[in-house]
């Protein structure tokens, strides 16, 4: 059976005005390439061979520079969004979906072995799976913790703080749809508290590789600047 992925195409870009003014977020460069052409060669390198684009803001746009996929080799369909559904709504838009499917955001810059990540979840019968990358976040100011009488007990000057977040890729069961409701907005984290809530398992799987988020601006600009040097990773025969 092929294999599928739906791509998270339809955000208005919101942290990157003004660049996302005039282009749609999954079409800004890097390199010489829209983020989400260099994401959809990388799954078609790793045998994902449809390919669903969620799309709303400025769909046409998008429709327009990826047509059928016919030139990456890979099929390419569309599903549209009348407004904002989220992260997780527009899954209850496709009605052809497999049991197991890939579901990512388009503004992912990452070396992941896609191919290893799907098999992975597959083989283990998951129902959902997160794909995670160690994060560290400077503090700018002087922390201070204090007692019950407001005296201080510590001071922290411009600490890091360590975290472990999601990567924004995810291999999904249809099951969870039946938690997914229709026609309405619904994200990604209120889906986790569902299944956190119902008692249902999911795995984390950590990815120790090159990951950022082209969304945030700090991101973007690092991705600008080390992209060319790193296609290489990213981009096979680019």
């Amino acid at each position: 059976m092929t294999r599928r992925a739906v791509i998270l195409a339809g955000g208005r870009g919101t942290r990157l005005r003004p660049y996302t003014v005039v282009l749609p977020k999954p079409l800004m460069p890097i390199g010489e390439y829209p983020i989400l052409e260099v994401v959809i060669r990388q799954l078609a390198n790793h045998g994902i061979g449809h390919v669903t684009l969620a799309v709303n803001h400025q769909a046409e746009l998008i429709k327009a520079f990826f047509g059928d996929g016919s030139k990456w080799g890979v099929r390419i369909d569309y599903s549209l969004e009348d407004r904002s559904l989220g992260t997780m709504g527009p899954l209850r838009l496709i009605e052809d979906l497999p049991q197991h499917f890939l579901v990512m955001n388009g503004d992912i810059l990452t070396d992941l072995d896609y191919a290893t990540f799907y098999a992975d979840h597959v083989a283990a019968g998951e129902l959902f799976t997160i794909s995670s990358h160690h994060r560290e976040q400077r503090i700018d100011y002087g922390t201070l913790e204090i007692d019950t009488d407001r005296r201080l007990r510590q001071f922290s000057e411009k600490p890091v703080m360590s975290y472990e977040v999601s990567m924004g890729v995810y291999m999904v069961s249809r099951d969870i749809l039946q938690y997914v409701p229709a026609g309405e907005p619904y994200g990604f984290d209120q889906l986790m508290l569902a299944l956190l809530a119902g008692g249902k398992t999911v795995r984390v799987k950590p990815f120790a590789g090159y990951w950022l988020d082209i969304g945030r601006p700090d991101d973007y600009a690092q991705a600008i600047e080390e992209f060319d040097s790193m296609k290489h990773r990213f981009i096979v025969n680019g």
